[in-house]
This record gives structure tokens, sequence and C-alpha cells, in this order.
């Protein structure tokens, strides 16, 4: 078990992490090679359009982009179903829809992590209807709760049953500045 680093330690509010599940560079290693993994799965012509699922998975995104060795596009998609508390509540609230179109790319959905499917199970259809050329899912946690379709094409870690935290996740808005993941 990894201990939580000290500078941290005071900005947490008093809330108890109990243990780092994946370190700052074991992160920055396995993002590294989702990338290379992702660069290899396109041509350079391909269109190529990276959907984040916001908030939690924009310093994922980022990491993961810079890193990709083809032209691409960015854009978002904020969806909701966790509120404040740490179960998903499966009522998905879709606030912003991606702006760039679809039709004929290959898209690859970006999410921090797949725990329910609630999410994921809702957006796929959703997106299949502006009929991409691709449809792939990138997640860097998988709970493994849940087989979806398609389900997570590239993966970064397989997650503990734990409500975790750091790297872009959050427990109603807090700890997402962590540059490691951590347990609460």
């Amino acid at each position: 078990m990894s201990t939580i680093p000290e500078a941290a330690a005071g900005q947490l509010g008093g809330r108890t992490i109990r243990r780092v599940v994946y370190s700052e560079s074991d992160i920055a290693t396995r993002v590294r090679e989702m990338a290379e993994e992702i660069t290899a799965a396109f041509e350079p012509h391909d269109q190529l359009l990276v959907v984040g699922l916001l908030k939690g998975s924009f310093i994922f995104l980022a990491d993961l982009v810079r890193r990709i060795q083809r032209p691409l596009h960015v854009d978002f998609l904020v969806a909701s179903s966790y509120g404040s508390g740490t179960v998903s509540s499966g009522d998905l609230q879709l606030l912003y829809n991606p702006q760039a179109s679809l039709r004929d790319r290959s898209v690859v959905i970006v999410e921090d992590i797949i725990d329910s499917g609630h999410t994921l199970q809702r957006l796929i259809p959703l997106l299949r209807e502006r009929e991409p050329r691709s449809l792939e899912v990138c997640t860097l946690l998988h709970k493994r709760l849940v087989t979806l379709d398609p389900d997570a094409r590239w993966v970064g870690f397989d997650a503990p049953s734990e409500f975790l935290v750091g790297y872009g996740l959050d427990h109603a808005e807090d700890f997402r500045h962590l540059p490691y993941i951590a347990s609460l």
C-alpha cells in the first residue's frame, strides 16, 4: 500500500484517503502505452475524433491526446450519474453534447472510469445515431462490473471495487487535482 504524499494530505479537507491505488508514475506509464496503442489502431488519414466525458476525463484526456501520434480533433460531452454520492444513481443527465460532426469519423470516447456502465449504456446508442465510421471506448479505469457494446477497447487499469478519486476523479467535486488515484 502506497502512502499519501504529505504535501497532499493537508489539501484533503479532513476527508480520509485510505490508500494510493495508482501512483503518478504508474498512470504516466500506462497513459503513454495507451496512446501508442491508439496511434497504432488508426491511420494518419483517419478522421479521428476524441470525445472526452467531462468532468472526470479531462486530465486523462489531455495527457492522452498529447501522446497520440495521429491528427485528431477533440470535443467533449458532459454527463453525470453520481451527483454528490459515492454510488451511481443511474439517472443520467446529459448537460452538453459534442458539437463536432461524428458522421464517417473514427470516434474514441474517453472515460475516466467504467463503474456501473450507466453512462456509456445511454451514450453509445445516442452517438451511434450520428453515424460514426467507428466508435471505440478508451477508459483509464474499469471495474469490470458490466459488459458494454462495444466494451472498452483500451483500458488503463482494472480498478478495485472501491470509490476512487484523483487524476480527474472526484467526490462531490473534491480531489480531482490529485496527481495519483486514491481510495476513499
